[in-house]
């Protein structure tokens, strides 16, 4: 692969020469992909996708993708990217990635979208939640800024799930997949932090990105149409960079105390939303535990080694709100939870046998200020015998944590008793806002069960 320092370096016949302008990425077959394109994402069924030499929008055949049952044991989804082997292609004659689809029954596809390449992944656009028929329909997913493709090598990405089919498996066709010049699609608006005013709190040190950026567009048919774009598509502009400086992949880095505003322009022109940024300073990390690690089960701690842990955010649908921005400090772990209404931390492979603790502990940290509604509830399940949520046999045990009990920027210590009658399929750690409690952001560390 040849590497250039700065990507308009090179004449036009230089990169005419050097990246193949093909559009086609399948037709009857893959065009101009090489032997080696295919590359699942991880916990995805990896034989998803093959050729279908009997389906077909035009032509002959199609791309069959074959998204598994849930409880299927070699991945229970079906995602992908289509990475073009060799230096990649030129796209900048181009103005959106089309294709055909269709499905064995209604469904909505988590993903659609092209520019992942699992190396730098620098102009990732993605469409998301799209309805998906029985019968063939045209998707047009526009290209946000097309002279910044010249040498792209992430043709096609997409993710599907059976969250909307109640765990089970269908199949999913798409024909004529190809980048193509339209003519007829409308630029509209960018925004950063999906179009609001965001404000978070942070320290020295702790990087974070600029997140909810999406490109609207009219498209050909007259629907407004919204997709996901990455940073590098836009330019940053921090209104005091002696406090935060923000780099083209939109990773935001606080220098010292204070505030500054984070905003963007997309080609020159500004865009809606923005975050501002304020930096308390130097981060003080929760206290480090001194418990035998002998008694100690550990979920998330440096301290300790943690428990098998099938995942820290869950972020259900519908319903859940919450986010992720989990940092690192002085290589120091803290789980950031945003957004937040509620989330939870599970143990599904296996569930975890707490039989001979007899109490559990969290660091909890509030930044800014605590909301004058704070009513905070942690729950702890046990799922029983059958090892399943829900499954008929779950017991629970609930901790209450009040405004009296909690302070902001400091960490605070929750610990209580474990009480729950069965503790030997412990399944799920739900954390919540209730009785209407505004809390939306949050630091943890050190959450762990033990036994006096």
């Amino acid at each position: 692969m040849i590497n250039f320092s700065c990507e308009r370096d090179l004449s036009d016949e230089a990169v005419d020469a050097t990246f193949s302008k093909t559009g086609a990425i399948f037709l009857d077959a893959p065009v101009e992909m090489g032997s080696d394109f295919y590359f699942p994402y991880g916990g995805s069924k990896p034989n998803a996708w093959s050729v279908d030499n009997q389906v077909s929008y035009k032509g002959s055949a199609s791309m069959r993708f074959d998204v598994p049952n849930a409880n299927d044991p070699e991945g229970n989804y079906a995602g992908a990217i289509f990475r073009t082997e060799g230096a990649g292609r030129n796209l900048t004659d181009y103005d959106a990635l089309t294709f055909y689809v269709k499905a064995s029954q209604g469904v909505v596809i988590g993903e659609f979208g092209f520019g992942e390449d699992f190396i730098e992944n620098k102009y990732m656009t993605t469409l998301t939640n799209v309805s998906v028929g029985t019968t063939w329909t045209k998707i047009i997913i526009p290209l946000p800024d097309a002279s910044k493709l010249i040498k792209e090598r992430g043709m096609f990405r997409y993710s599907a799930g059976s969250q909307g089919t109640n765990g089970a498996g269908y199949t999913l066709w798409i024909d004529e997949l190809k980048f193509e010049k339209l003519g007829s699609i409308l630029p509209l608006n960018t925004s950063i932090m999906n179009g609001s005013n965001i404000t978070n709190s942070t320290f020295v040190g702790v990087t974070s990105t600029v997140s909810g950026i999406i490109k609207s567009f009219n498209l050909p048919n007259g629907i407004n149409q919204s997709v996901n774009i990455s940073p590098s598509y836009l330019n940053f502009i921090t209104s005091d960079p002696s406090v935060a400086i923000v780099n083209d992949l939109g990773v935001i880095t606080p220098i010292e105390q204070g505030t500054t505003i984070i905003t963007a322009s997309f080609n020159g022109q500004p865009t809606s939303g923005s975050l501002t940024i304020n930096c308390q300073g130097v981060f003080l990390n929760a206290p480090i535990p001194t418990r035998n690690p002998a008694n100690v089960l550990s979920v998330f701690s440096d301290t300790y080694n943690n428990v098998p842990v099938t995942y820290y955010n869950g972020f259900w649908t519908p319903g859940s709100t919450t986010g992720s921005a989990d940092f690192s400090v002085n290589g120091n772990n803290i789980l950031n939870y945003t957004t937040f209404n509620y989330v939870g931390i599970a143990f599904a492979n296996p569930t975890l046998n707490a039989t001979e603790m007899t109490n559990i502990h969290f660091n909890m940290y509030i930044p800014g200020s605590v909301p004058s509604n704070f009513s905070f509830l942690i729950s702890i399940e046990d799922w029983g015998p059958n090892q399943v949520d829900n499954g008929g046999d779950d017991t629970r045990q609930q901790i209450f944590v009040t405004a009296s009990q909690v302070q902001a920027n400091t960490w605070i210590t929750i610990e209580s008793p474990l009480t729950l009658v069965n503790k030997n399929n412990i399944g799920l750690i739900i954390m919540e806002n209730i009785n209407g409690s505004s809390l939306t952001n949050f630091y943890m560390d050190n959450i762990y069960f033990y036994k006096n």
